[in-house]
């Protein structure tokens, strides 16, 4: 793999034009992300945008340009590999779970396999892009954009939480599929998750990620990239801007009840505030104490510190993230190297197996194994190679990029560690693991490009 600075050309021949990369496959994608979200693709503008990226990078390696790859790509490609090989045990049935054909789990498979390779697209295509086609900076402009995309939804879903309407992709699609419950989550649009958390149904901010557990998420992977974008502006605009949308952003967040978004924006700041320190700029200490002080008591000030304390005190899915963490763990010791291939469904509930889903009730049982966290989903699903190859991608590339002192270097380190911490409970399919790529796709550029 090549990992020096790359020469830029003092002028544009045809030979060169077929080597270039245009910037808009992933401009769009990420400028777009509201529209396609409005017209009911949603995160499956991935796959969708995935197509070309492949297609211009191997036209581009068949014009003469290598394909360069980023440190410690073998461990993704184990990942990958592990994903296909584990496809052999979906027949398999673990104890406690509900009995089906492999046939009818294989639709599932498909979508993950294709978003992880779609992701792999992802990464290559923003990784070989050069200065000009693509400067770093606009790229943490993009990804500061959605954070604002994100505030705005979750104010979208606190002021308006039941809305909701059918999208142009929803139309088209026959009655009978796009009543489904997971093509509704991929094609409809709405603004919050309608939850009983703290006693009686809240809206829970969603918009425009599909699920509040996504949108906690994404709001930890991508908060960092704000701040980066407005101070690298130099202007007294832009860094107000990002102030008073960092301060609105509480709200939402708070509404979320998202503890485990609380927990993520807690590693996201010791993180950065220890690799500030490690540089010798102490003041940061002061500058979190002083923030948290000031949240503190705007919290104590105002009704949201009630909605904290109402969370805190509801541990409601705290039982079942136990009961499926068991059942992970007991699949995983019962099928170590490869997994089950996909997640399963329990027979019934973590109180009883006469326990199950129904219209009155949900969320009553058949929960299922491997959704509550990418971590236990890698050991279930992939095992120990599968498990392995995902979390030595991304801690190679954290140890390879530790010297990186830059902005976008913190930043990117900083998402990834909290992506770590998110493991616990998030999945990571689909935008998450699109940030943390595009996140070690910025420590390679900056790496590529020298000035690290």
């Amino acid at each position: 793999m090549t990992l020096l600075a790359r020469p830029q050309p003092a002028h544009t021949t045809a030979a060169s034009r077929k080597q270039a990369l245009p910037a808009w496959p992933v401009t769009a994608l990420l400028a777009l992300y509201p529209l396609w979200w409005a017209l009911g693709l949603g995160v499956l503008i991935f796959p969708i945008m995935a197509v070309p990226m492949l297609v211009l990078l191997l036209r581009r390696r068949a014009a003469g340009r290598p394909l360069l790859l980023p440190p410690g790509f073998g461990w993704w490609v184990l990942f990958l590999a592990a994903v296909l090989v584990s496809v052999v045990t979906l027949g398999v049935d673990p104890p406690g779970t509900v009995a089906e054909h492999a046939s009818d789990r294989m639709l599932a498979v498909v979508y993950r396999l294709t978003l992880y390779v779609t992701m792999t697209v992802l990464l290559l295509y923003a990784g070989n892009l050069t200065a000009l086609e693509l400067p770093r900076r606009r790229l943490v402009k993009l990804l500061g954009w959605l954070f604002v995309v994100t505030v705005l939804g979750g104010l979208l879903g606190m002021v308006a939480g039941h809305f909701e309407f059918t999208s142009p992709v929803e139309w088209l699609l026959p009655p009978g599929v796009r009543g489904k419950g997971f093509v509704q989550s991929l094609v409809h649009p709405y603004a919050a998750q309608i939850m009983d958390i703290v006693g009686g149904e809240k809206p829970r901010p969603a918009a425009p990620w599909g699920y509040t557990n996504t949108w906690g998420n994404n709001f930890c992977l991508l908060a960092g990239w704000l701040v980066v974008a407005a101070w690298s502006s130099k202007k007294a605009g832009a860094r107000l801007f990002a102030v008073l949308c960092l301060l609105v952003s509480i709200a939402p967040a708070v509404v979320s009840l998202n503890r485990g978004l609380w927990i993520g924006l807690g590693v996201l700041v010791l993180y950065v505030a220890f690799r500030y320190v490690l540089l010798g700029k102490v003041w940061i200490l002061g500058a979190v104490a002083v923030a948290t002080a000031g949240l503190v008591v705007a919290l104590l000030a105002s009704p949201l510190g009630d909605v904290v304390n109402a969370r805190l005190d509801n541990g409601k899915s705290n039982g079942v993230r136990s009961f499926l963490i068991d059942r992970a763990m007991d699949g995983f010791a019962q099928s170590p190297v490869v997994g089950y291939g996909s997640t399963r469904n329990t027979i019934g509930g973590r109180n009883s197996i006469a326990v199950g889903e129904s219209e009155s009730c949900e969320r009553c049982g058949n929960f299922t194994v491997g959704g509550n966290g990418q971590l236990w989903q890698l050991l279930f699903a992939h095992g120990a190679a599968g498990t392995l190859g995902y979390l030595g991608f991304f801690g190679y590339a954290l140890w390879r990029f530790r010297r990186d002192r830059s902005a976008i270097g913190i930043t990117a380190s900083a998402a990834i560690v909290t992506s770590f911490s998110a493991m616990l409970w998030y999945n990571a399919l689909a935008t998450p693991l699109a940030f943390m790529v595009l996140a070690v796709a910025l420590l390679w550029r900056n790496e590529l490009e020298g000035d690290a």
